[in-house]
């Protein structure tokens, strides 16, 4: 199975957890890319310090999501419940392999997440097909204004179902010090042991 793990900007969460899978799982094939990343940034030295004393190497470097990315992936793992909605907006046709890892390795909440992505392809086509049907009848900021309205309703919706899972979001460290990465790395490290039993099929 191919696994791409998504954060923000790629530098500490998601190699973190690309860093660990491939320790836990040799020979497992996993990315990680961050949605606003640029290529080649190395990753924090506190993610890299964090690991290294942990008999972890982090040795990738950033690369930012793209389709081809998603195309490759099995399995798509994100950080957080804001990063997940990020690609579904962005990049609906694959919102089938979207998962929190958290949300992952758990079998919580699995009725509201289908739900969810139901809500969220509904949104998508409205979406779509107001601006296919409205584009060029008036401006930019009129018609960003008229879809907004139109809209609100099935946001409101797809906000309340968010706001009854519990917190699928691993911390993000960055900007603290080594304890608030020793903190998320051990968060990583609990979801990562699971995956792997799951990808051990043990």
């Amino acid at each position: 199975m191919k696994i791409l793990f998504v954060c923000t900007g790629n530098t500490c969460r998601s190699p973190m957890a690309e860093a660990l899978l491939k320790h836990k799982v040799p020979g497992a094939e996993v990315q990680s890319a961050g949605i606003f990343a640029v290529n080649n940034q190395r990753p924090n030295d506190h993610a890299v310090d964090a690991l290294q004393q942990d008999g972890v190497v982090l040795d990738s470097t950033s690369q930012p999501v793209t389709g081809k990315l998603l195309q490759w992936a099995d399995l798509v793992l994100t950080m957080t419940t804001q990063h997940k909605q990020s690609l579904i907006l962005e990049y609906p046709d694959f919102q089938e392999k979207y998962y929190t890892l958290k949300e992952y390795v758990s079998n919580n909440d699995k009725k509201i997440w289908n739900d969810l992505k139901k809500q969220y392809a509904d949104y998508e086509e409205k979406r779509s097909r107001f601006i296919h049907h409205n584009q060029g009848k008036m401006g930019s900021h009129e018609l960003e204004k008229q879809l907004h309205d139109y809209l609100q309703d099935d946001w409101e919706k797809i906000q309340k179902l968010e706001s009854s899972l519990i917190n699928y979001d691993i911390s993000d460290p960055f900007g603290g010090d080594m304890e608030i990465y020793w903190k998320t790395l051990k968060e990583l490290k609990q979801h990562i042991n699971e995956l792997a039993k799951e990808l051990n099929g043990t």
